[in-house]
């Protein structure tokens, strides 16, 4: 795994950066945007055009599935960093590998928790726990089929790192594995109004039998993550999330919260379909290599309750 450096540099802020955003018009990605903005710098968002970016922002228009569009799109525009939000495949990875190698000295992909899907510990994973030089590829996959992709996903991100890390040297990149993202009033999951409304009239909540605990992040914790990351030139893969742990039963005590008059109903399940933010293994991630290079989190159970309020609302759902 590759890593340059443990602490980073960053770069001169007194120069205005030209930054490419692909995807990532919604969510975090809007509040990382705007960040941007707000600190001068020269924002580009590549989409297929179904949304327009922000104000101040420019736009291309191109299917990042498509090499030729790609390429056709961007001509002969330079970035100082890229910031792809909506990388998935390991093929999206390859088309911007080839497309993106010697337009821009850094490239910063979103990544997942979930590229730790296999690995079964209790204690909180590290990010040398998969080192994406070590990921097999196979390009092969039907990665361009919706439902696979949509069961696939974290094999899909961690496939896709393995790419990227392979290009070596020549093309600098990090990959931040974010936690399970919680808050903001435009939170479109619906996870946190899937607790809400069964607390709220008492249906059971279905979560495994043995029901372990994760990371989280909120969302304008992550917007600041990538922000910061963008003006930093450490490499490889990043874990970011909150300090702390939750369970779901907290997760529904934090809820529950909004309704007094509620009742909150866990049903143990061996097997099928359990609620959003329950796991059969331990999502927990190890934030101390960012932590070293200089970014620091907030505490999970400290914004929980506002991140609660933010995504139900004054009415509670």
């Amino acid at each position: 795994m590759v890593m340059e450096k443990e602490r980073g540099a960053g770069t001169d802020e007194a120069r205005t950066r030209e930054v490419l955003v692909i995807g990532g018009n919604r969510y975090f990605g809007k509040r990382l945007i705007a960040r941007l903005l707000a600190a001068g710098d020269r924002v580009t968002v590549l989409n297929r055009g179904s949304s327009a970016p922000p104000a101040g922002a420019r736009q291309l228009i191109a299917d990042r599935n498509d090499e030729n569009s790609l390429s056709d799109a961007l001509g002969s525009r330079t970035f100082d960093v890229v910031v792809d939000q909506v990388c998935y495949t390991p093929r999206q990875a390859a088309i911007a590998r080839r497309v993106f190698a010697g337009r821009t000295r850094r490239y910063v992909m979103t990544s997942t928790v979930e590229v730790y899907e296999y690995e079964d510990s209790l204690t909180l994973v590290r990010e040398e726990d998969v080192d994406p030089r070590t990921v097999a590829v196979d390009l092969e996959l039907p990665w361009d089929d919706q439902e696979f992709l949509e069961s696939h996903y974290g094999e899909g991100k961690r496939q896709a790192e393995a790419v990227l890390a392979a290009a070596g040297p020549g093309f600098p990149y990090t990959a931040v594995r974010v936690a399970h993202v919680l808050g903001g009033e435009d939170d479109f999951t619906g996870r946190m109004h899937h607790y809400a409304e069964r607390i709220r009239t008492g249906e059971p909540i279905s979560v495994p039998v043995t029901n372990r605990s994760a990371t989280y992040i909120h969302v304008e914790e992550i917007a600041d993550f990538l922000h910061w990351a963008v003006g930093e030139d450490f490499t490889g893969p990043v874990n970011a999330a909150s300090h702390g742990l939750l369970t779901t039963e907290e997760l529904c005590e934090a809820v529950a919260a909004r309704f007094p008059e509620g009742r909150t109903v866990l049903r143990p399940v061996e097997v099928g379909e359990v609620s959003p933010f329950s796991f059969t293994r331990s999502y927990g991630m190890d934030n101390s290599r960012a932590t070293r290079l200089g970014f620091t989190f907030g505490e999970v159970r400290h914004w929980l309750p506002g991140a609660v309020a933010e995504t139900l609302g004054k009415g509670g759902n």
